[in-house]
């Protein structure tokens, strides 16, 4: 079993206990922070290895990455 599908009957196992709103919306914001600490560290490692920088931030903040519509290609 890999360790995605270890994981993924962690999770069901975890989420069959659940029984109120209140418990869902717990659980929730739990994986919603593990997920959230892991994109911070990988943002801090690209920082501290120079990939990324506060001129890569500024930049990103001005960027428009729209997909461009037309009118005439609209359905």
């Amino acid at each position: 079993m890999s360790y995605s599908q270890a994981a993924q009957l962690e999770i069901l196992n975890a989420a069959a206990s659940i029984s109120t709103k209140a418990e869902f919306e717990e659980f929730r914001n739990l994986i919603a922070h593990f997920f959230a600490s892991k994109a911070q560290k990988a943002i801090d490692e690209l920082w501290e290895n120079g990939s990324i920088n506060e001129q890569t931030i500024d930049k990103w903040g001005k960027e428009h990455l729209r997909t461009p519509y037309h009118a005439n290609n609209r359905s």
